[in-house]
């Protein structure tokens, strides 16, 4: 029986012959991941998970080495390959310090770099087992340099504060890093085109990876696209359970959304999602939470 080690390493190659295919001729690897990939021992001989789902575990927060069920960097979107070995804590930091250095450096979409005024890079605990992700920062995220603090941002924190948790236990994140530019408007906000977000991804991509979250949250139809590609949309597709590089994924409405529609019916399609999550995570639920916006 292959080790899971030899399933790694071939699906390591599955994938940079992928890229290979598809004209790729380098892939970024920064000098604290080689070191720290150059410090781990080759993992001992482990019998091969069972295809079936793993049995839900509690919600705890992540300690430093603690293993996680979660897929590798490499890991085609839809792939399952067998969880890779914890990270050392101090390598762990030190790979997402140099990614968070990288990502403030990017350059790749002049435009964007042009009018950006911060990289709103991502927040929270690096050691999160939830992940929401959304689409691009705006005014507010560009003028702080942080994911989701307008007024979106902070009925976002409110509902992560209704499942028990609060934002420095969760990580918040964005496919696009930099605000998509408005040539010639004084306010609002676009959508980030397929470019953009293909272009900007593999920083998400290297965030997840090194997190190892055990939900990612996509929030809106946008997110959503970016993650999953050309969809039914988000109204058919929130709710229901997708996956992400091997994580399971919700998708769910945007909070922009929610203060545009107060309406307790939606506010409540939100939270039913998030009772979803709770439950995959084995999160407490009080009465009161599974009452939340249902009417009288």
């Amino acid at each position: 029986m292959a080790s899971a080690y030899n399933q790694l390493l071939d699906a390591t190659i599955r994938h940079l012959e992928d890229l290979k295919s598809r004209g790729a001729c380098h892939v970024a690897v920064a000098p604290e991941t080689l070191r720290a990939l150059a410090q781990t021992t080759r993992p001992a001989e482990v019998p091969t998970p069972p295809s079936d789902e793993p049995a839900a575990r509690p919600y705890q927060k992540t300690t430093p080495g603690h293993a996680a069920e979660q897929t590798s960097l490499l890991a085609l979107p839809g792939e399952t390959v067998p969880a890779a070995a914890p990270l050392d804590p101090q390598a762990k930091a030190a790979a997402f310090a140099a990614l968070r250095e990288r990502a403030l450096a990017c350059v790749k979409c002049a435009h964007l770099a042009s009018s950006r005024k911060n990289v709103a890079f991502g927040v929270g605990s690096i050691d999160a087992q939830l992940m929401f992700v959304g689409e691009a920062p705006g005014a507010d995220e560009d003028e702080q340099g942080e994911p989701f603090v307008g007024k979106a941002g902070q009925l976002l924190t409110k509902i992560i504060q209704a499942t028990g948790l609060s934002r420095a236990d969760v990580y918040i994140a964005n496919i696009l890093k930099c605000r998509p530019d408005t040539p010639g408007q004084t306010a609002g906000n676009r959508k980030p085109t397929s470019d953009e977000m293909a272009t900007c991804i593999p920083y998400l991509h290297e965030q997840i990876d090194l997190i190892r979250p055990r939900v990612i949250v996509a929030l809106g139809a946008t997110a959503v696209e970016g993650l999953l590609g050309k969809t039914l949309g988000i109204t058919k597709l929130r709710g229901t359970w997708k996956t992400y590089r091997g994580t399971p994924l919700m998708p769910t409405y945007h909070p922009a959304y929610l203060l545009r529609n107060q309406a307790m019916s939606e506010k409540r399609k939100v939270w039913e999602d998030m009772l979803a999550v709770m439950e995959k995570l084995e999160m407490p639920i009080s009465e009161k939470q599974r009452n939340y916006f249902l009417k009288a």
